[in-house]
């Protein structure tokens, strides 16, 4: 017996025919769905409980993407053979999808949901991950989950001056500009990706041109949604208890007094907290100690006060135009910076602006450090790494110090993406590069303090990169009819506001961008003011970072490794290794050197690393005696390595031995050759055959000696 799916089938404007199927697989779960595109499919799950405990008032959503390796036709790598944790590439997708859909939930829903979505047939040179979003969305469209959506997510590149939605593996590698752009049908809500260097309207209207294709996506969910008897009657559910007298006294005694606690513009983040928890706690002393519901009372009083305290804020911004810590809208907060503040490390920098600072290094390596990534659909080599840490003292918590987490990496992976264009390739940069940005203090924006501070360590470390890059954090406050964008936001002000948009960039132009929208109706001319409001800020923060340097070291540190390169013909690469490594180990020994070959089409590319510059040398000759092709005619150094009844071999070049036979050993008739010879003997030799058939060697010592004077016969 065949199970009939349901299935919505439609085509992007380029013509691409995506299907979207439900009903078939994982139907115990609340909702699900099949998207496929070629031979690329993914199949999502959405699973929400009937009930929410009580002690919650937020939306518990976990989002996971996972990349099922038989989907590709791969096996696992490691001892296991089997997929493990999820690797920093499954972690960052899910992330896109999690920042989408999180918002679209009722914001009194709060039971535990679950979303999966697994690929688990991979297309050639497709990239399953911009289709993520979209079949996510469609298994809460079948659902009976609360959701205010659909939404999809696509892929937006700039290709040979086209906008292309979802491009190829093979197409994005040319593209200026890579955008994931995540939209309901009316709003844009989610924008992350790197550039190289556009405009601010080259960003804006690939934005426009992502959001065309989501809205054709986004139709197709509605249409499905209406072909499945399940996803038309939604559940009931109660999450939250309010007593709305209450709310309504705490509004009342409470407002006022945040209104201006918020227009004094207090820049301390600790005693700012303090003063508005004053408020409420004064506020929650005058609830009757008797009261039986008081212990409920008290929750609900923290709840409704932090809607009040919301509201204030807002309104002090949009009213009096006054921030929170006190400055103008565009105000950046103060700056300075230090570099080579670290002795040891290759390149050091310390980045504050105002109450967030990090800590960054750069270390540079050798191949033999590059990061290997070795997924089901991606796999290759990075030679560029950067890691950002947020330990819980950076904001005065104590949190549990181990493995980064979701967050960590995603910050992470944005500053690397708006540093990635700017550092340099071949021969400019023999060097993996590991960037490592410790958060020490944080009040917003650490992620771009991470990319300041990145240029500043680049720079100091002598890494020649192109331009130095600065990043911002803009947010935006509006009530629908005035709006404000502020410039550098505080944590504070991305809690309560309504945007949360990074930028970072040269002086030239964009190289990487997060932005998440709360907003419904956000319109594309706000969103051009705050990019060229992002823009100015940015030029003013690159304009402090150059009063401490403007330009790369002209040379690395001496501790920094040296590396230097050689180029040999591919049939030499398994001579200077040697069988299972030997001769390449007896280099690195001998001359206290690190190598590294890598083949690269008919050559082997090998890197040569040492702090002593006479290491390299040494290593350099022996590699190019291993790769000398034999002259006849030539006069070698050689060195004795074995001794015979009919001569001796002779190593003229590495690797490289000859036959000295004893009736060339000297003019003089030589009875026994270790009478002259012994082994490890070096002698001149001069290379006076080479067999047509078999290749073998024929040296000559006496040769090179005057011959004796015959004596006269009497």
């Amino acid at each position: 017996m065949s199970i009939q799916a349901i299935t919505k089938t439609f085509k992007m404007a380029d013509g691409t025919e995506i299907s979207i199927e439900t009903g078939k697989l994982a139907k115990q779960a609340d909702g699900s769905a099949v998207v496929k595109m070629g031979n690329t499919m993914l199949l999502a799950t959405v699973v929400s409980a009937q009930e929410a405990n009580e002690d919650v008032d937020f939306m518990p959503l976990s989002v996971d993407y996972k990349e099922k390796y038989a989907a590709t036709g791969k096996f696992p790598g490691g001892f296991f053979k089997r997929e493990g944790r999820p690797s920093e590439y499954e972690i960052l997708i899910s992330r896109l999808v999690d920042r989408a859909l999180r918002p679209l939930f009722p914001d009194d829903y709060h039971a535990e949901t679950q979303v999966i979505i697994q690929l688990i047939s991979g297309g050639d040179d497709t990239a399953p991950d911009a289709l993520a979003a979209l079949a996510a969305s469609s298994a809460l469209a079948v659902s009976d989950i609360s959701f205010n959506g659909p939404i999809s997510e696509v892929r937006v590149a700039l290709i040979d001056g086209e906008y292309v939605i979802n491009p190829s593996l093979t197409d994005m590698e040319r593209a200026d500009l890579e955008l994931m752009v995540a939209a309901s049908m009316d709003n844009i809500m989610m924008v992350e990706g790197e550039l190289k260097e556009v405009s601010e309207k080259v960003m804006l209207d690939a934005i426009k041109a992502a959001h065309e294709a989501i809205k054709i996506q986004c139709q197709a969910q509605i249409e499905l949604a209406e072909m499945v008897e399940k996803a038309k009657t939604k559940r009931e559910y109660c999450h939250e208890t309010n007593d709305e007298e209450l709310k309504k006294q705490v509004h009342e005694a409470t407002y006022q007094q945040c209104y201006e606690l918020a227009l004094k513009g207090n820049p301390d983040k600790h005693d700012r907290s303090e003063a508005f928890k004053a408020i409420r706690d004064a506020f929650i002393e005058t609830l009757p100690e008797d009261d039986e519901d008081l212990e409920t009372k008290v929750k609900l009083v923290k709840r409704y006060f932090h809607d009040v305290e919301k509201e204030a804020v807002r309104n002090a911004i949009l009213n009096e135009r006054v921030r929170l810590d006190g400055r103008k809208l565009d105000e950046i907060r103060p700056i300075w910076c230090e570099v080579d503040y670290l002795p040891s490390a290759h390149g050091s920098a310390i980045f504050t602006r105002g109450e967030t600072q990090a800590l960054v290094t750069v270390t540079l390596g050798s191949k033999l450090d590059e990061q290997t990534i070795d997924g089901a659909v991606i796999e290759g080599s990075s030679k560029f790494i950067l890691h950002y840490n947020f330990p819980g003292f950076s904001t005065g918590e104590v949190r549990r110090f181990g493995s980064p987490g979701r967050r960590e990496i995603g910050h992470g992976n944005l500053a690397m993406r708006a540093l990635k264009h700017i550092i340099p390739e071949g021969e400019d940069n023999p060097y993996t590069i590991r960037i490592v940005s410790d958060i020490l203090e944080s009040n917003g924006s650490s992620s771009m303090a991470t990319v300041c501070g990145g240029t500043l360590a680049l720079m100091d470390a002598g890494v020649k990169i192109s331009k130095p890059v600065a990043g911002i954090a803009m947010g935006l406050i509006t009530d629908n009819n005035k709006y404000a964008v502020l410039s550098d936001i505080l944590g504070d002000e991305d809690h309560l506001g309504d945007m949360d948009f990074k930028v970072t960039g040269t002086e030239d132009g964009i190289t990487a961008c997060q932005m998440d929208i709360k907003v419904d109706g956000l319109s594309y001319e706000v969103l051009e003011e705050a990019l060229e409001q992002a823009r100015k800020g940015r030029i003013h923060i690159l304009s402090k970072m150059s009063e401490v340097i403007s330009e790369p070291r002209p040379d690395y540190k001496d501790h920094v490794p040296r590396i230097e390169k050689m180029v040999v013909a591919k049939e030499f690469i398994g001579a200077i290794i040697g069988p299972g490594g030997k001769v390449i180990q007896e280099i690195q020994k001998e001359t206290n050197t690190t190598i590294a070959i890598e083949e690269v089409g008919n050559y082997g590319m090998i890197d040569i690393v040492s702090q002593d510059k006479q290491s390299i040398e040494a290593a350099k000759e022996i590699i190019k005696g291993i790769v000398a092709v034999p002259e006849v005619g030539e006069i070698y150094l050689g060195t004795v390595k074995s001794i015979v009844p009919f001569g001796a071999f002779v190593e003229i070049l590495p690797g490289k031995d000859a036959l000295l036979h004893v009736s060339e050993i000297d003019w003089r008739r030589i009875e026994n050759v270790e009478d002259v010879l012994h082994v490890g003997d070096k002698i001149k030799v001069k290379l006076i055959g080479i067999d047509e058939k078999n290749g073998k060697m024929k040296l000559s010592r006496k040769v090179l000696i005057k011959r004796p004077e015959r004596k006269p016969r009497h």
